[in-house]
Formats: C-alpha cells, structure tokens, sequence
C-alpha cells in the first residue's frame, strides 16, 4: 500500500472496518478484547506457546518480539488503532522497545489512534499533594524514567506530520482485581509483609483491571490528540490503611507497623521504591473527556 494512502481506501470490504493491533496483550489486553464488537483484532505475541489461547479468544497473533525490530514488519500499516501496553527493558534509562514500535508503524500507513499505558510513577513524590496532568514529572526510579522516554517518543510519533496520529498517554497507578495474578494484597498479608507506621504513611492509588480495559478502550476512540490521562479510582487510601481495610474483608490479620527507618534495613529495594512516593491522582479528565463511568469507584468494592 502507498504511504500516502488511507489505511482503508484500498481495501477489500471485509478489511474496512476498524483494525485493532495490541502490543502486550497480557490480561488487561484480554480484558480489552472482550470488550471489542465488530472490530478486528490482532495481538503481538513473542511467545508461540500463546498462539493458540489468544486464537480461542478470537484474536489473530502475530509472533514477534519488539527487541528484534525485523520480527515486526509485517504488521506496518494494517492497524487503524493501535494499543500498546508492553513494558520497557528492566534495565537502562529509556524503552528501545517503543522506538522500535513507532519505527515500524511510520513505515506505511499511520494508524488513526494510539494509546499507550504508561505509570504514575513518572510523577515521583509529591508527598501525599493532589495531582493532575498539568503537574510537572520527576521520576525518581529508573523503571519510571523509561516510562518517560517512551511517552514521550509516543507524543513525537503522534506529532509527526506525515503521520498525525491522536496518541493517548494513561498513567497507571497499582492495577488490581480478583482473579488477577498479584491482584490482591491476600498473598501479602498471608506473609505477613509490614507496612509503615502511620506518620511514615504514603498515599496509594488504585484502578480495578476491568475499568483499566474500559479507559483503553475509550480512549482509543475519545482521546484528545497528544494528551495524557490519569486513569485511577476515587480511592483516597493511605497504604497501611489500604492493608489493614484488605484484611478485614478477608478475615486475616492485619499487618504489623513498621517506621520507615526499619523498612530501609528490612525491605528489598522494589517494595521500598513504592514506599517512597506518596501522591493523590486526580480523574477528572478522564471522567471528563473519555467519559468513563467507573464501575469500581472505591477499591474495597472492587476487591469485594
């Protein structure tokens, strides 16, 4: 297909309804596959062994791998919306992962729309201050500085003159759900893992799986071009709090109190890093203009 064309004009009528590729198709993706009607949707997966259960759901895949550039060529030009929901590297400053995406889809056709799932981490510590989109970023661990770098190669693709994409930016904060794997803190207190003592606390967010799908799929048709989404619950739950309320509904006990002088000698470096930041997201734009009514506004009825 020439570059200048529509990614529609020259197709047969079975291919021109809309064409959804989505990069990362773990259980989010899946959830967003349920949702689809009359769309077509394709799945990037590096792994074979999941050809067949994504077939099952209905999706067609695609084997290749955003480290192996190559592996993605076949899918240039064929999508209309683009999902991309894959994680960086673990390790180095910036996402090779997404430049090589962006690489490949500049090479025919643009796609109409593309979101990308990106994390709140990028906002660093706000120490427990209300945020919105318009607060500037400081990422403080290396995971939230390459999340940086692949928002903003999506916004440079999506600026691009020849492409003039609509690029959604949703910043995630703790995806959970029942039924999810690690989308309960039940194994948590099952080990019995502290939390900080209430003047140490910090302020933790929440969206439920399911209405993570619902925002993916919004925005790949409501969201504005370039523009960046917090996509959380109504949740304003300090962590040991958020524990504590965790136990109750499952009738286990709650989890000892630690200060934060204790949790820097007693807890690995991960757990500690998401005891470092304390932050309130604010969802009006996302209720505002990708209209999501949350089906789980409090996380206690989700994980109810």
């Amino acid at each position: 297909m020439p570059s200048n064309q529509s990614p529609l004009g020259a197709l047969s009528s079975r291919f021109k309804r809309e064409r959804l590729l989505i990069i990362g198709c773990g259980d989010v993706g899946q959830r967003v596959v349920r949702a689809q009607r009359h769309v077509r949707v394709v799945a990037l997966t590096s792994s074979p062994a999941r050809v067949l259960s994504l077939r099952a759901q209905g999706v067609t895949p695609v084997v290749g791998d955003l480290d192996a550039p190559a592996s993605l060529l076949r899918l240039a030009g064929w999508a209309t919306r683009v999902l991309h929901l894959a994680p960086p590297p673990l390790q180095g400053n910036i996402d090779p992962r997404t430049l090589a995406l962006t690489r490949m889809l500049m090479r025919r056709s643009a796609p109409r729309s593309m979101v990308y799932g990106s994390t709140s981490g990028v906002y660093g510590d706000c120490a427990g201050a209300w945020v919105d989109e318009s607060r500037l970023i400081k990422p403080i661990t290396p995971r939230a500085q390459r999340r940086v770098d692949a928002e903003a190669r999506m916004r440079h693709f999506g600026r691009l003159r020849s492409s003039a994409v609509r690029v959604s930016v949703l910043r995630i904060p703790g995806i959970y759900a029942p039924g999810r794997e690690g989308g309960t803190p039940r194994e948590r207190l099952l080990r019995g893992t502290p939390v900080l003592a209430g003047d140490d606390d910090v302020f933790t967010n929440h969206i439920h799986a399911d209405d993570l799908a619902r925002a993916c799929q919004l925005a790949l048709w409501r969201g504005q071009p370039q523009r960046t989404y917090n996509v959380n619950d109504d949740s304003q739950m300090l962590m040991g709090d958020y524990f504590d309320m965790a136990a109750v509904l499952y009738g286990l006990a709650k989890p000892p109190r630690i200060s934060r002088v204790q949790a820097q000698t007693e807890m690995p470096a991960m757990q500690l890093s998401f005891m470092s930041e304390s932050r309130r997201m604010v969802n009006t734009r996302m209720k505002r203009e990708l209209r999501l009514q949350l089906r789980y506004a409090n996380v206690k009825d989700g994980l109810a």
